[in-house]
């Protein structure tokens, strides 16, 4: 019997191919609404502190205790993902956040309103968050076969910036009409969606060198940075993912000040302006998870980090709301196409063995580089404005772009599948024949 099957459908079933396997729906979804919780609160906290202070130091301060924990935690994170189990890292970690969300709750309705109450709870439950993330990237790689791995990474980076668009714009009617304590009580309930989730997942264990002994995180770190030296794919991630957060990761938080001293906008309006850069990720993901599988990670880099920049300048030189909005939607495509081909670059690219820490070596250059700029970018706002920064780290942006693309092979060494425990030691046009092929079947079994 002829399948009716066409290219069309090939190609859209190739799009959300990961979504044959339960445990990645369960998680896609639910994540999907703990990261809308997320962003639905973190439309409240900058307004609430620019309302409280109409400082732009402590917009930066408040982005650097959001994340600096994050770097403490990192070396142990990796540690703790390859020797636990990561489903059950990730269920304790939710329940940590859950009791500070709830914190932050039971503070504000109790009507306190203090801002050091406010940023001592962020870097708590950035602490809580950091032991986290090292297992949730590389619990994804448990989620579905390796030869989709690329597809669920976009697809998860997708539901993140669908949660980006979604949330800041419910979160900007939420915090207009029901006020902040809303924002964190409906972030709390989320975790709670997470946590059920997550009990409903049920993963092979995956057969790993787990090290001898109880092991030294620290050690173990710096392990870590001498074999990425040794990566020079991997290495072009590190440098671009601090780029990345140094410059463009404060951007969130500023935009409050877009909002109230340039266009002088309401507060849902503020939401929607919040949520632009989710809706162009959300845009741009058909491409990237479709398409940008058949295209070289490096050509898709250069267009991401292109558009990223020019978007930032864009942004810093609209003199109006709607065409701030535009330049979010093509801000959020350009991160979400940088943000997957990195991660999925150091997913394909990294030994078994170390994937654990050195996941959790990228997500601390991360955490490190949104910090330190938020510092930077919230003394500039107050020194000069909001729009000649961001529209600068946009320029510096595009200067990271050319040195890495003209000054060497760095961005071509992305494009290797021969390393790493992920990768085929075969030419890339037949190791994209089989991706293409295998997007096209039915999944045989399910491995879950």
């Amino acid at each position: 019997m002829v399948s009716a099957e066409t290219p069309s459908t090939r190609q859209r079933a190739g799009t959300l191919i990961a979504f044959r396997y339960r445990n990645f729906r369960i998680m896609w979804f639910a994540s999907l609404l703990s990261s809308s919780g997320t962003w639905l609160q973190n439309v409240a906290v900058p307004f609430v502190i620019f309302k409280l202070t109409g400082s732009g130091v402590w917009l930066g301060v408040a982005g650097f205790l959001s994340y600096a924990p994050m770097v403490v935690t990192g070396p142990y994170a990796g540690w703790v993902a390859d020797r636990f189990h990561r489903r059950t890292v990730l269920i304790v970690g939710g329940l940590a956040q859950l009791v500070l969300t709830l914190a932050l709750w039971i503070d504000w309705v109790n009507g306190e309103r203090r801002v050091g109450v406010i940023v001592a709870l962020l870097a708590a439950n950035s602490f809580a968050a950091g032991f986290t993330v090292a297992s949730w990237q590389a619990f994804v790689t448990e989620l579905v076969p390796r030869e989709h791995l690329l597809n669920a990474v976009t697809l998860n980076s997708a539901q993140f910036n669908a949660a980006r668009a979604f949330g800041p714009a419910v979160g900007g009617i939420v915090l207009a009409t029901l006020g902040a304590s809303w924002s964190f009580f409906i972030n709390a309930m989320t975790f709670v969606v997470m946590l059920i989730a997550l009990l409903f997942v049920h993963v092979v264990r995956v057969e790993r060198a787990r090290p001898v002994g109880r092991g030294r995180p620290l050690a173990e770190m710096w392990t870590a940075m001498k074999y990425v030296r040794t990566e020079r794919g991997i290495m072009a991630c590190m440098t671009v993912v601090f780029a990345l957060g140094f410059l463009g990761g404060p951007l969130f938080n500023l935009l409050v000040v877009f909002a109230d001293r340039v266009y002088g906008i309401g507060d849902g309006a503020y939401g929607l302006l919040a949520g632009c850069m989710g809706l162009g990720a959300i845009i741009a993901a058909p491409f990237v998870a479709g398409r940008g599988t058949r295209m070289r990670r490096s050509r898709i880099l250069s267009i991401a980090m292109v558009g990223y920049g020019l978007a930032l300048i864009a942004l810093g030189a609209a003199p109006v709301a709607w065409l701030g909005a535009l330049a979010l939607l093509f801000a959020g495509a350009g991160y979400l196409g940088i943000s997957s081909t990195l991660n999925t670059t150091v997913q394909m690219q990294v030994t078994e063995s170390m994937r654990g820490k050195v996941l959790a070596l990228y997500v601390m250059v991360l955490t490190l580089a949104v910090p330190l700029g938020s510092l930077l970018q919230g003394w500039l706002v107050d020194i000069v404005n909001v729009q000649v920064t961001v529209a600068g780290s946009g320029l510096v942006f595009l200067g990271v772009f050319a040195v890495l693309r003209l000054g060497g092979n760095a961005f071509t060494s992305m494009d290797d599948l021969s390393r790493g425990s992920l990768g085929q030691p075969a030419p890339d046009s037949q190791i994209e024949l089989a991706i293409a092929e295998a997007e096209s079947t039915e999944a045989a079994v399910d491995p879950f």
